[in-house]
């Protein structure tokens, strides 16, 4: 090929779209090296495009001892030497460093965010010969032709070095957090019950996981008040209204008696009649949060998931890049010309149409800002092959939101009606949207209910069908699901918009919390409380929001990253050695809640014969076969047991049959679909498919 410029991307999926898109007058040309793809086009020059799989470089401990902790001193090292799951990247890495060595210029097109910047950077240091001082960048945020060719006709003239050594110390001090205190509590329970068990926390992990368990101490403790609320039937022009009493909470049943006894029979009449008119302005464009917030609001999905399909939506070059935390669309995306292109889809085209029509069109801005990125914005480009039902749902989502900026402010009004009765006021509410605006270019994402109320007039005796007294008790905080725990951490100023979704995945899959309704469990609760004793720091919000604040100094130039991580090391020191004084003790904490997590990891549910033992997967000490037995078993007073298939893996459904009504697991064998299996033998549904 002679002299060519090699481009490094972060994901095959990118480097194939930079390729066509850089591709002038012939199409780019697809190789192969040892299984790793690249691309290869001619230009002025000649252009290799290469991709990564993510990241290729981790930090790795400096020596042996897999298991021993303290641990301070560590290195970048490529992540097949550090990650067993991880050894297809020793083959991508020999094949990039392979077209590094006849390569003249070098270029970095990774995402331009702090990962992306990290993966280029390493990758051009280690594996292209520490090229990382001489290559340019190239800064998009959409994977669409006409972005990626003016990307690469304005390169950046070097990588932003402040913005690496941001990233380079966050991962570093990540690994010191997690790597000590995961291997802390590892070995602690280890030690005590004679199996292994991953346990993990970390810098953002384990605040996270003290405010879930301060909020889960709450409920707990809560103890309900007992209150009364009155509220009033009436009838106007023959319909039903519910109108509420002018105290919402009434403290004693005494009083509320005496309010009853007050109205019973008495002639409803209306005082005042008010109305206030309103403008709710056009919603601000999508940042991550906020997508993933609607997204679990209106099709339940977490943000893990959210993220992983705007992703890949960002890839298939139909929306900008994801990550980003600005809540701005600048004019210099061509606001017209995405509205023109969505206007292609007959969905969308009457409502584009109006839009275009207004003399200027400019979105409603909120205050958050991002240097990398702005807000998230669909292309307008029509997707080519098929979309999954959720892709689909998300874009229209975003589509719908992005037009809903540059909406009309909607005008609302509400209506409040004073009735009063004897010598007590009632309060009847309603709404009423008078102009739609921009509600109608984000339907159906809207939940604005009308109450629309019919004509009153002030003096005006009404009908009370009757008076209702309603005993209540107070109710404890509302539990905290995937989609609020996030925006608390974004509002405790914890993790990044990139890692959030991550942190709280990893506190479910350590089964330190459950349920979509986040409940901590034992094992959350032990692991809060050793934290808590032999190392407050770690799991205090304002300890992690303020290394949070020190990385964003070394991106702006303002702390060296030396001193951060020096520091950092300073105070984990004294906890390690304190956790390692108490192995015993911490171990000990451990131990029952560590059995008690494996017990429901392998518990399916009630026993349906003798209604006292639960089901759970046994595996014989003879044959090394599972089975499905009863814990009374073992003692003598159940014999219920049944088989279960050999190969794949299993898991607990936590749900009953709904033909039967007895518990069920999930089958799942390598690269084939799962399905759901009963216990009953009897079970209609089987009976059925017999017949059948």
């Amino acid at each position: 090929m002679g002299d060519y410029t090699l481009i490094i991307t972060e994901k095959p999926d990118a480097a194939k779209r930079i390729a066509e898109a850089l591709a002038t007058g012939q199409k780019a040309k697809r190789m192969t090296d040892t299984g790793v793809p690249y691309y290869v086009v001619q230009r002025e020059q000649t252009l290799v495009i290469v991709p990564a799989l993510g990241h290729l470089y981790t930090v790795d401990q400096e020596g042996k001892g897999r298991s021993q902790y303290p641990v301070f001193e560590y290195k970048w090292v490529p992540r097949y030497i550090a990650e067993r799951k991880a050894k297809r990247t020793r083959t991508w890495l020999k094949a990039i460093s392979k077209l590094a060595e006849n390569a003249k210029d070098f270029i970095d097109a990774c995402d331009y965010d702090i990962e992306g910047s990290i993966i280029g950077y390493t990758i051009l240091k280690n594996a292209c010969n520490s090229k990382d001082t001489t290559a340019k960048r190239m800064k998009y945020s959409t994977l669409t032709r006409e972005e990626l060719e003016t990307s690469y006709n304005h390169l950046l003239p070097h990588l932003d070095f402040a913005l690496i050594e941001a990233g380079l110390t966050r991962h570093e001090i990540d690994w010191l957090y997690g790597i000590n205190l995961s291997r802390a509590l590892t070995t602690a329970a280890k030690t005590a019950t004679g199996r292994y068990r991953t346990l993990s926390t970390g810098r953002v992990q384990g605040p996270t996981l003290k405010c879930l368990v301060t909020r889960e101490k709450a409920i707990k403790n809560h103890v309900p008040v007992p209150y009364w609320e009155i509220r009033a039937e009436i009838e106007i022009d023959g319909k039903t209204f519910e109108a509420m009493y002018e105290k919402r909470v009434i403290e004693t049943k005494k009083q509320a008696d005496a309010i009853l006894d007050d109205c019973r029979g008495r002639t409803a009449r209306i005082d005042k009649v008010e109305g206030k008119q309103f403008q709710q302005p056009p919603p601000f464009p999508f940042d991550l949060g906020t997508l993933q917030s609607e997204a679990y609001r209106f099709f339940g999905y977490n943000p893990a998931r959210t993220l992983s399909i705007a992703q890949h939506l960002y890839l298939a070059a139909l929306i900008s890049y994801p990550r980003t935390n600005s809540q701005k669309l600048p004019p210099t995306i061509g606001y017209s010309g995405i509205l023109k292109n969505l206007a292609q889809n007959p969905k969308y085209a009457k409502l584009v149409k109006e839009l275009l029509k207004k003399r200027q069109v400019k979105p409603n801005e909120g205050k958050k800002d991002d240097p990398a990125h702005p807000a998230i914005y669909p292309t307008g480009n029509k997707h080519q092959g098929n979309l999954t039902s959720q892709e689909e749902s998300v874009l229209d989502m975003i589509i719908r939101r992005f037009m809903a900026t540059f909406g009309e402010s909607a005008t609302k009004e509400l209506l409040r009606a004073t009735i009063s009765m004897a010598s007590h006021h009632f309060y009847l509410r309603g709404s009423t949207i008078l102009k739609k605006g921009w509600l109608r270019l984000y339907h159906p994402y809207i939940r604005s209910p009308e109450v629309i109320l019919p004509p009153m007039s002030e003096g005006q005796d009404i009908k009370t069908c009757r008076v209702l007294l309603e005993d209540k008790l107070t109710e404890p905080p509302s539990r905290y699901n995937p989609s609020s725990i996030l925006k608390q951490m974004e509002k405790m100023e914890i993790g990044t918009k990139a890692t959030r979704a991550d942190v709280i995945q990893t506190l479910y899959n350590r089964k330190c919390i459950c349920d979509e309704r986040i409940a901590v469990t034992d094992l959350g609760f032990q692991i809060m409380e050793i934290l808590e004793k032999y190392s407050p720091l770690v799991v205090s919000a304002r300890f992690t929001r303020e290394l949070e604040q020190k990385m964003d100094s070394i991106q702006r130039n303002l702390e060296k990253r030396e001193n951060v991580l020096r520091d950092t090391i300073e105070t984990l020191r004294p906890v390690m050695q304190d956790l390692k004084k108490n192995e015993k003790a911490v171990g000990e904490k451990l131990r029952e809640a560590v059995n008690a997590s494996e017990l429901e990891e392998r518990t399916i549910g009630s026993c349906p014969t003798c209604r006292t033992g639960k089901l759970v997967i046994i595996r014989s000490r003879k044959t090394g076969k599972r089975f499905v037995g009863c814990t009374n078993y073992f003692r003598g007073l159940c014999k219920t047991a049944f088989p279960l298939p050999q190969k794949g893996t299993v898991k607990p459904l936590r749900r009953r049959c709904q033909s039967c009504g007895w518990p069920t697991i999930q089958v799942r064998l390598q690269r084939r679909r799962f399905w759901t299996l009963c216990f009953n033998p009897r079970c209609p549904l089987k009976e059925r498919r017999k017949r059948v």
